[in-house]
C-alpha cells in the first residue's frame, strides 16, 4: 500500500499546508509589520523633507522681499514669488486635508506639488497627515506649522504693499527702511516658529521610530512565542505519531506471532527481514540466524516438479506473477527432510508507489490435504466393510467401459445378492447382520484375481468387476463364488449362521456401452437368479441384452422427438432455501417433466440415459434454456416478485456441443434477462470428461455475469482434484449424503467435509434431498448454506413457482 503521509482525502500540498500554516501566517505577519515600518518612516521621512522645503522657502522669501524693499528689482520680486510658493502650497495641502470637508484629495495633491515634495513621496504624506494628524506626535509640529503660516500671510500683506508701492512710483528712503523694518520684525517671528516646527517634528520623528522599534521587537517577541508554541506542538504530535506508530508495531509484531500462517518478509534483494513465530517452526530456523540471509538459504521449496527457485521468488511477487506453479501444491523442505505442503501467497510492500519489499505467506495446509484423502476414501468407500462403495465402483465400470476391450475378454460385471439376509437381521439383531456381511466380504475377496473389483453397492448387495476375463473363466469364478457362500457358516452367540448367493452375471460387450444399461442388465440378471431359487448364478445373453437395450431406447427417442415437436416438455421449478441468513430474492432450480397423452408426468431420470445415448442432449438443453429466458422475461415484464438465482441444467453432451455457447449468448441477449440472475448447473462427471470446454464454457459465460454450480458433488472425488480449475460459484452436495446423514456417521463426516473445503475454496454450498426439518436443523448446524429438498419445497409449475414468490 502506498503511504503519501497524508491524512485520507487530502494532497500532498494540503497536508504540508496544514503543518506549516502557523510559520506561513508568522512570515506573512512579519513581512506586513516591516512593510509597514517601512512606510510610515517613509512618510516621516517625506514630511521632515517637506519641512524642510518649507523652512527654507521662508527664508529665501523674507531674503527676496528684503532685496525687493531695498532695490525695487523685478528680479528680487520674481525670487520672492517663486520662495514663498513653497509654503503657501504645503498650507493649501494641509487645509485641503485637515480643514476641508470633504477632504479634496486633489487639490492636497496639487498643493504638495506647488510646494516642491518629490512626487513619490506625496502620497505617503497625505496618508501621514489624513490618519495622524489627531496623534500627539503630529498635533504639536502642525501647532508651529499653523504659526509659521501666520508669519508668511504678514509677509504676504507686506509684499503686495511694497510691490505696489514700487509699481506706482512713490517709494523714498524713509519708506524703504520702514519696509525693511518691517521685515525684519516678521523674520525676528518667522524664524522661532520655523525652528520650533523643525524640532518638534524631529522629536515626533524620533518617537515615531522608537515607537516602530517597539512594534517590531513586540512582533518579533511574538512571533517567537507562536513558533514556540506551534513547535512544541508539533514535537508533541510528533512524540503522539511516534508512540501510535510504536502500538502499532508491538500490535502488528503480536498479530503476527498470534496467527498460525508463516509470515517472511524481505528486501528488494531478496534479504530476510522478518520471520512470525509460525514460519519460525515452518522453515526449522530461528527468526535472529535467517535475518539478513538470503530467502533461498532460509526458505527451501518444492513444488512436485523439482526444486522451486527461492531466489527468484521474490522477483516474481514484485512482477506480480504467480508464486508457484499452477496445478501443484509446492511444500517447504525443512532442515530434517520433512516435507510441508503449503498454500503460497505473496505480496509486494510498497511505499508512496515505490516498492520496498516483498511479504510472503504460507499456510500449512496437511490438515486441508488430509482432510481431503479422508473424505476421499470415505467417498470411495463403505464403512463398514473397506470395500468400495457403488459411486466408486461405478467409476471404475465407466472407466472400464470407455476403454477398449479385446474380443472374448471383455470382461464380467456380476451382481450378488445375499439370500436371506433380512431374517438373519430380524432374529440375530443387525450386529449379526454386519458381521456375516463382514465374513461373505472376505470370502468373496479370496476367490477373486488381484485387479479385480468387489464393491459393497448398499445394504446385502455387492458388484464385481473382472477385467480382461472371456465369458468361460467368468462363469467359473461366478460359480465359485457361489459354492463358497452355500458353504460360508458364521458363529454368533452360539448360533451357526449361513446364507446363499445369487448372482446375476452379464458379459461387458461393447453393446452395453454406460454404465446405467450394464447396471440394469447385471440386476435383471441378478433378479432371474431369484426367481429361479436363489442361490444360483443366471447370466444374461447378448441378444436378451440386444433387444431390450434397442426397444427400450428407440421407443424412448421416437417418444422424445414427438415431445420436441409437439411441445411436450414442461418446466417445473423447486425453491432453494438459505440456511445461514435472509434469501435476496427467488432461489430456484428448474426441473424438465415430459407429458404424454395426460398421463401423468415423467421424470427426467426416466428419458435422460436414451436421450444422452442418441444424442437428443443438446437440443433438449436448448428447448429448456430458450423457454426458461421466455417465463423470465414475461415475469420481469409482470412486475413480479424479485428472483436472484435460476438454476438451469445443462447436460454433459451439450458441454462438449462448440455451438451451444453461441445459442446461450443470442437468447440471453433476445429475452433482455439479466444474465447475473442465471446459474448453470453441470454435474461433476460432465465436467470432468468435457474439462476444456467447461471451462471455456463456464469462463465466457461467467464474463457476462452468469453463475455456476456444480451437481451431485462428491459422486466421483476426483472433483476435488480437478474443482480448483473449475469456476464454479455453488457446490452441490449429492443427495447420497445428505439423506441418510442424521443415522450415518459417514454420510455427516462427508457433508461436513465437502461444506468445509468448498468454504475453504471461497464457494458457497447447497446440499440436495434435505427430506425432513431435521435434516434441515442438522444441515444449518453444520453451516451449509442453501438446502433444497421436499421438507422445504416441492417440484411446482415454473410458472406457478415465479408468481408466488
Amino acid at each position: 500500500m502506498t503511504d503519501t503521509g497524508a491524512p485520507p482525502g487530502q494532497g500532498p500540498l494540503r497536508a504540508t499546508l496544514r503543518i506549516t500554516w502557523p510559520f506561513l501566517l508568522m512570515v506573512v505577519l512579519l513581512a506586513a509589520c516591516v512593510a509597514s515600518s517601512l512606510y510610515v518612516l517613509s512618510a516621516v521621512r517625506a514630511f521632515v523633507a517637506g519641512e524642510s522645503l518649507w523652512t527654507k522657502g521662508q527664508k529665501d522669501a523674507i531674503y527676496y522681499l528684503d532685496r525687493y524693499a531695498a532695490t525695487g528689482s523685478p528680479d528680487a520680486y520674481v525670487q520672492y514669488r517663486k520662495a514663498v510658493e513653497v509654503p503657501l502650497g504645503d498650507k493649501a495641502a494641509r487645509l485641503a486635508l485637515l480643514e476641508s470637508r470633504p477632504i479634496d484629495l486633489n487639490a492636497a495633491r496639487e498643493g504638495f506639488a506647488r510646494g516642491e515634495n518629490h512626487p513619490d513621496d506625496i502620497d505617503s504624506l497625505i496618508w501621514l497627515l489624513q490618519w495622524f494628524h489627531r496623534f500627539e506626535i503630529m498635533r504639536q509640529p502642525l501647532v508651529h506649522w499653523v504659526v509659521g503660516d501666520q508669519h508668511i500671510a504678514s509677509l504676504q500683506l507686506l509684499a503686495e504693499e511694497i510691490h505696489q508701492g514700487h509699481t506706482a512710483g512713490l517709494v523714498d528712503a524713509g519708506t524703504r527702511r520702514s519696509w525693511q523694518a518691517s521685515i525684519r520684525s516678521i523674520n525676528a517671528g518667522a524664524t522661532p516658529a520655523a525652528r520650533a516646527f523643525s524640532a518638534s517634528l524631529g522629536d515626533s520623528s524620533r518617537r515615531i521610530v522608537q515607537w516602530l522599534l517597539w512594534a517590531n521587537v513586540g512582533m518579533a517577541s511574538l512571533l517567537i512565542l507562536l513558533t514556540t508554541w506551534h513547535t512544541r506542538g508539533l514535537l508533541a504530535q510528533r512524540q503522539r505519531a511516534e508512540l501510535a506508530l510504536d502500538a502499532e508495531r508491538e500490535q502488528a509484531r503480536i498479530t503476527l506471532a498470534a496467527i498460525g500462517d508463516a509470515v517472511v518478509t524481505t528486501d528488494l534483494q531478496g534479504q530476510v527481514l522478518y520471520l512470525n513465530a509460525a514460519a519460525e517452526a515452518l522453515v526449522g530456523m530461528p527468526a535472529r540466524e535467517a535475518t539478513g540471509r538470503p530467502l533461498a538459504q532460509v526458505l527451501q521449496l518444492n513444488d512436485g516438479t523439482g526444486a522451486l527457485g527461492a531466489e527468484h521468488l521474490v522477483e516474481r511477487v514484485l512482477r506480480g506473477g504467480p508464486t508457484h506453479r499452477d496445478g501443484f501444491t509446492p511444500t517447504v523442505v525443512r532442515p530434517d527432510q520433512s516435507a510441508v505442503p503449503v498454500k503460497l501467497m505473496g505480496s509486494p510492500i510498497e511505499h508512496q508507489g515505490r516498492p520496498k519489499g516483498a511479504v510472503l505467506v504460507l499456510h500449512d495446509v496437511t490438515r486441508e490435504q488430509h482432510y481431503v484423502e479422508q473424505l476421499s476414501w470415505q467417498a470411495s468407500h463403505d464403512a463398514l466393510t473397506g470395500l468400495v462403495n457403488r459411486r466408486e465402483f461405478e467409476h471404475r465400470l465407466e472407466v472400464l467401459l470407455s476403454q477398449p476391450r479385446a474380443v472374448g475378454r471383455e470382461g464380467a460385471l456380476l451382481f450378488v445378492d445375499l439370500d436371506q439376509f433380512k431374517l438373519i437381521n430380524d432374529t440375530c439383531g443387525h450386529q449379526a447382520g454386519d458381521e456375516m456381511l463382514r465374513e461373505v466380504c472376505r470370502m468373496l475377496q479370496s476367490h477373486l484375481r488381484e485387479g479385480d473389483t468387489l464393491a459393497r453397492l448398499g445394504g446385502d448387495e455387492f458388484g464385481i468387476l473382472l477385467k480382461d476375463c472371456p465369458p468361460g473363466p467368468s462363469a467359473r469364478i461366478a460359480e465359485q463364488l457361489r459354492q463358497a457362500g452355500h458353504e460360508l457358516r458364521v458363529l454368533w452367540e452360539g448360533r451357526q449362521l449361513s446364507t446363499g448367493l445369487s448372482i446375476g452375471m452379464v458379459q461387458l460387450i461393447p453393446a452395453l456401452s454406460t454404465i446405467q444399461e450394464a447396471m440394469r442388465v447385471a440386476d435383471m440378471a441378478c433378479y432371474r437368479a431369484k426367481e429361479g431359487g436363489r442361490n444360483q448364478v443366471f447370466v444374461y445373453q447378448t441378444e436378451d441384452i440386444e433387444m431390450s437395450r434397442r426397444e427400450g431406447d428407440m421407443d424412448w427417442v421416437r417418444r422424445l422427438r414427438l415431445a420436441l415437436e409437439h411441445h411436450r416438455f414442461r418446466l417445473h421449478a423447486q425453491t432453494i432455501t438459505a440456511l445461514q441468513r435472509d434469501g435476496a430474492g427467488l432461489h430456484l432450480e428448474v426441473l424438465l417433466r415430459l407429458a404424454e397423452d395426460g398421463t401423468e408426468l415423467i421424470a427426467p431420470g426416466c428419458f435422460i440415459p436414451a436421450a444422452e445415448h442418441y444424442g437428443m442432449m443438446p437440443a433438449i438443453d436448448r428447448w429448456v434454456v430458450r423457454h426458461t429466458l421466455a417465463a423470465l422475461a414475461q415475469h420481469q415484464a409482470a412486475g413480479g416478485p424479485a428472483v436472484h438465482t435460476c438454476a438451469i441444467n445443462l447436460s454433459g453432451t451439450s458441454l462438449g456441443d462448440e455451438s451451444l455457447l453461441r445459442y446461450i449468448h443470442t437468447e440471453i441477449e433476445q429475452s433482455g434477462v439479466d444474465p447475473h440472475l442465471l446459474c448453470f448447473e453441470i454435474t461433476e462427471t460432465s465436467a470432468i470428461s468435457h474439462l476444456p470446454s467447461a471451462v471455456r464454457l463456464m469462463k465466457d459465460l461467467q464474463q457476462l455475469g452468469c453463475r455456476f454450480a456444480l451437481d451431485d458433488f462428491g459422486v466421483g472425488m476426483s472433483s476435488f482434484t480437478y474443482l480448483k480449475h473449475l469456476p464454479v460459484d455453488y457446490l452441490k452436495i449429492d443427495g447420497s449424503f445428505v439423506r441418510d446423514l442424521l443415522d450415518d456417521p459417514t454420510n455427516r463426516a462427508m457433508v461436513e467435509m465437502i461444506n468445509h473445503i468448498g468454504h475453504v475454496m471461497g464457494k458457497e454450498t447447497i446440499a440436495e434431498f434435505a427430506e425432513s426439518m431435521e435434516i434441515v436443523d442438522a444441515l444449518r448446524a453444520i453451516g451449509v448454506d442453501h438446502a433444497q429438498g421436499y421438507a422445504l419445497s416441492r417440484p411446482v409449475p415454473l410458472a406457478d413457482c415465479l408468481r408466488k414468490g
